[in-house]
Formats: structure tokens, sequence, C-alpha cells
């Protein structure tokens, strides 16, 4: 398979990168940082990648989004897509600096929307009847990192929470959309996991390492599942969270 990551030099990314290249698949990645992104690509092709192919740019930006997708159509298109980039918001920088605010629902919201609309688009451009068959196809499909943090508003980190809430949102109309024309999209709800971002994070019993993450999200993957928590435990968790009355989780200091 061809397999396009953005954001891959994120810590989850390229765990995911490692299980692919050890399966024997063609890599296409995308990030910011060039060295990082060729070294990235190095390790993958001595695990067995076919090929890897690093392009490094302003993955935020509208413009780029569309010609990299363009030329990823032009070359043959891909069959799957993880989209993984994101930063974890400084809340008390977002709620007195509004351009920071900004770029930071353009980088975990917006930007993730844009990639996942048009490389949906492209995979569906040559459009094919979906059948029985055609659904256990391991091909046409995006998995896009969201967070359990959009389950609902919080009071330590609703910017990050919001944009991640949207993202969520974004994805189930996005997976009702594309279903018809056979491209799936999944969305991965993980908690806390043990990267770099998270380094300043106390770690807890839920905290997972970034290649169990990884090997959630291939599975979700390659099963077509539409929404993944990773790990599972979050699933009843979350669903009792959702449940609290707003009266009560809005008294919450968590």
């Amino acid at each position: 398979m061809k397999i396009v990551v953005v954001g891959a030099t994120s810590a989850i990314a390229q765990a995911a990168i490692r299980i692919w290249a050890g399966e024997g698949h063609t890599l296409i990645v995308f990030g910011r940082n060039n060295s990082e992104l060729e070294r990235i690509a190095a390790d993958a092709r001595v695990r067995g990648a076919v090929a890897v192919t690093v392009h490094a740019g302003e993955i935020t930006s509208n413009a780029y989004i569309a010609s990299a997708v363009d030329s990823l159509a032009v070359n043959g298109g891909v069959d799957q897509a993880l989209i993984a980039h994101g930063s974890l918001t400084d809340a008390e920088r977002a709620a007195t600096e509004p351009d920071y605010l900004a770029r930071e629902f353009t980088v975990n919201f917006t930007s993730a929307c844009v990639w996942a609309q048009l490389l949906a688009n492209a995979m569906a451009a040559n459009e094919q009847p979906v059948t029985k068959t055609s659904r256990g196809d391991r091909s046409r499909t995006i998995a896009v990192i969201s967070s359990v943090a959009g389950e609902r508003g919080r009071y330590s980190n609703f910017a990050y929470g919001a944009a991640k809430a949207g993202l969520t949102a974004f994805c189930d109309g996005l997976r009702a959309k594309m279903l018809p024309r056979g491209v799936y999209i999944v969305t991965v709800k993980p908690g806390t996991v043990d990267t770099p971002m998270t380094a300043h994070m106390k770690r807890g019993a839920l905290t997972a390492s970034a290649e169990s993450v990884a090997r959630g999200i291939v599975g979700a993957m390659n099963n077509k599942t539409d929404i993944a928590y990773l790990p599972l435990i979050w699933w009843p968790i979350m669903s009792i969270v959702r449940a609290i009355p707003e009266r009560i989780a809005k008294k919450l200091k968590w």
C-alpha cells in the first residue's frame, strides 16, 4: 500500500511508520523539519519500506495542503493516510493572546480538516461502487488523531478541547459523506500519551505509550473502525464524563 503520514515527526506517527515500514509499504511523509523527516525516512527504509518520500513544508497552510494533495493525485494517489500533527495548547497563553489562540485552532482543527477533506476527495476521485468485498479492503482509509479532550468542555484546557471537539464532529460528518464513495474515516481518540509533547505532564496509570497507540491506529485503519478510543478504557470513562450534569461539571476544576 501507499500510505501518507502528515505530521510524521510526532512520536505516534513515527511509531506507526515503523509498523508500516516493517510490513513493506510505500510511505510519503509530511512535516516541517526536513532533517528529522530524512532521519525517519532512513530508518523506515532500513526496516523494510519499499520507498519513502519526504516532503517538508508548512503543513498547516491551505495552499501547501492543496498543492501537496494535487501532487499525490497526479502521482497515482494513495491508499491510506494518517493525519497526526497537532499542538498541546498552553491554556494560559491562549486566554490572553488572541493570535496564539487562532494559530492553535489552525494547527489542531482547521488544517487537519483541510487535509482530511482534500485527501478524501482525492481518494474518491476514481469513484468505485461500495461492495461487500470492497468493505473488507484495507485501502482508501484516513485516520485523524483527535483526543478524548474533545468529549466536553473542561476547566483545565478548553481551547485545546474545543479544537479537538470540532475535529471529531468534522470527522463524523466526513465519514458519513464519504462512506457511499468507499472512503473510510477513522477518528482516533487517545488519552494522555507518553510523548515529548506531554513531557511536562504528570504520568498516570492511564498514560499510554506512543507504540501502543500506533498499534491501535493501524488496527483501527485496517478494520475501518469509526471511532477508536486508545486505550479502549477511555470509552467507558468518557461515557461517564459526558453524562455528568452541566451544573456539576462546571464546578469541577479538571
